[in-house]
């Protein structure tokens, strides 16, 4: 039984509500559809109701929490992650690392890589595939300009496109800016671009080794025994034993252990030396 208050669930399928709305009447105007004055006044001030209704049930959050002794900043927290669901919260969040990381990646710039790291890449077996697939859209794109003769559906098609093109963009950018990083003390920070990261203390690896393997799956496959693939292009590089279970996130959120890593790095010898050799 779903114990949150009615008036939170009510925000949260109004705003969801609204939302689809909201993108459908943007999505009618980037392809040039007019709508009666009505229809846009009435979208606007349901929006307005609302926004209206949310801000009232987030600062009856806030105020529970405050009256509760939490501090302005936790009472925020507190109100956003039960008016917000974690799914919801997680994908725009990584959607804004990834787009962020294009602007660090045009810099050159990396991200958590401090003086003394070392920074492994990663990106080698995805590369190419990624720019690949960036070809097929662009070609995709304009063979559809030539193909549809509705201009409105033309319009609507080359937006999702292009944004497409920027989001496959921004995740090789986020793969390339954020590499695993082998600290001095022998930490070790295992990435995949925004969407998965794990810090392994040094008191937890038990060995590291060079190990080459071509498993079948998903980005992130846990077995039942608790091996924890982290496949790059269809290929691992290095296993990691850890010497207790320890937990990580899934990109949505549900959190498991792995007693065992097996990742990818381009240059896995040089990683696997470093943890070897710590400072």
């Amino acid at each position: 039984m779903n114990d949150r208050p009615a008036s939170v669930r009510a925000a949260r399928g109004a705003a969801a509500a609204v939302l689809a709305g909201e993108l459908a009447l943007v999505a009618c105007l980037l392809v040039g559809v007019r709508l009666p004055g009505w229809a846009l006044a009435g979208a606007e001030a349901l929006a307005g109701t609302v926004l209206l209704l949310d801000a009232w049930v987030l600062r009856s959050l806030y105020a529970a929490a405050r009256a509760r002794g939490a501090d302005r900043r936790a009472a925020g927290r507190v109100a956003l992650h039960e008016a917000v669901p974690v799914t919801v919260r997680r994908l725009i969040l990584h959607e804004l690392r990834a787009l962020a990381s294009l602007g660090r990646w045009a810099l050159r710039r990396t991200h958590g890589v401090g003086p003394g790291d070392l920074a492994a890449a990663y990106t080698g077996p995805q590369t190419t595939m990624m720019y690949g697939l960036l070809f097929v859209m662009v070609i995709e794109t304009v063979g559809l300009a030539y193909l549809i003769p509705w201009q409105a559906v033309h319009r609507l098609i080359l937006v999702f496109d292009l944004y497409g093109v920027v989001l496959v963009l921004a995740l090789h950018a986020a793969c390339v800016t954020r590499p695993h990083v082998v600290s001095p003390d022998g930490s070790l920070r295992i990435r995949y671009g925004a969407l998965f990261d794990l810090a392994v203390p040094p008191d937890a690896v038990a060995s590291v080794r060079v190990d080459r393997r071509y498993p079948e799956g998903r980005l992130i496959t846990l077995s039942e025994d608790g091996v924890l693939d982290l496949i790059v292009g269809s290929q691992t590089s290095v296993t990691l034993e850890l010497n207790r279970p320890l937990p990580f996130t899934r990109p949505l959120g549900a959190t498991q252990e792995a007693h065992t890593i097996r990742f990818h790095a381009d240059d896995p010898r040089t990683l696997v030396t470093a943890l070897h050799q710590p400072a």
